[in-house]
């Protein structure tokens, strides 16, 4: 009886660690997923090529966000976030002039941001590149996005459902 219900507990926590790994993916990563191979275009705002803020304002905009055009303006808006708090969906801003903010990806997690590299187009780079990208970061804003927070909030709720139908484990006769 006790390796019957050991069995059903591990299987019930493995079923449940499955269905997070096979969980839908997440709105803005099939936003993104879209744009990745766009080639990189000065001044660019669409599918035949973006710059870097064009990049993020169409991201933004398809998740029902307004953004300000430029790098530096979009650096004006939303809430400062220091780098070890970052979270899917923030901005993150460079100085890539050395004069002021003239960079700009969005961070999709595990160090790493996408963004629309000059002479590659849309691609996923590390944070932590300590030869370009590292040395120099800014910083990173985060701008509410409604429809985030709400695919965020029903995952969150059916982590909790899940949780909350595993069995219980059956209780264990005491030895006399």
């Amino acid at each position: 009886m006790r390796r019957l219900v050991s069995f059903l507990v591990i299987a019930g926590l493995l079923v449940w660690g499955a269905g997070s790994a096979f969980a839908e993916e997440s709105l803005l990563m099939s936003t993104v997923k879209e744009l990745y191979g766009v080639p990189y275009k000065s001044a660019g705002t669409s599918k035949k090529g973006f710059d870097c803020s064009g990049f993020t304002r169409y991201v933004f905009q398809s998740l029902g966000v307004e953004l300000p055009r430029s790098s530096a303006a979009q650096y004006g808006v939303g809430t400062k976030v220091s780098r070890k708090d970052l979270q899917p969906g923030d901005l993150v801003f460079f100085n890539t002039n050395g004069r002021s903010i003239s960079h700009v990806g969005i961070y999709i997690g595990n160090n790493t941001f996408v963004h629309s590299a000059s002479g590659k187009g849309i691609v996923n780079t590390k944070l932590t590149d300590p030869y370009y990208w590292s040395k120099r970061y800014v910083g990173a804003k985060r701008i509410a996005i409604p429809a985030l927070q709400a695919e965020a909030k029903a995952a969150s709720e059916k982590k909790a459902v899940q949780a909350a139908s595993l069995p219980e484990p059956a209780a264990q006769p005491q030895a006399k």
